[in-house]
């Protein structure tokens, strides 16, 4: 009785077989650059949902205190952001630090007492 061998086929897929036997550098050049932008974007978001709770209840504190919009109190708080030139995060982290009995600290609360002035004259016309 004759036997009949079998040849093994590779287990490669069709794609696989279509793919050149090196695959380009600038290709792979190109994910690995797209990979680091995608997780440089993941983390900026990840830390702008950190952020959003605190920035909001500031807000929430200077519509109590001025009273007005939720846009009004937005446009004020980045407005002394950008006259400290500190970073909106951290003006939203001390004016709700003073719901704890620290200080505001002496460039952002004299902003924010200019920035609320002007917000009552614009309100008065």
């Amino acid at each position: 009785m004759r036997q009949l061998t079998r040849l093994t086929q590779p287990t490669t897929t069709r794609d696989e077989r279509s793919l050149p036997a090196t695959a380009p550098a600038a290709g792979d050049a190109a994910l690995l650059a797209e990979n680091v932008a995608l997780r440089a974007e993941n983390e900026q978001l990840g830390q702008a949902m950190a952020t959003r709770a605190v920035i909001d209840q500031a807000r929430g504190m200077v519509m109590a205190l001025a009273p007005c919009s939720a846009d009004r109190a937005w446009d004020l708080l980045v407005g002394v952001s950008q006259h400290c030139n500190i970073k909106l995060r951290v003006v939203a982290e001390a004016l709700v630090a003073t719901t704890r009995d620290e200080p505001l600290p002496a460039p952002i609360g004299r902003e924010l007492r200019l920035a609320l002035r002007r917000l009552h004259a614009t309100d008065g016309t």
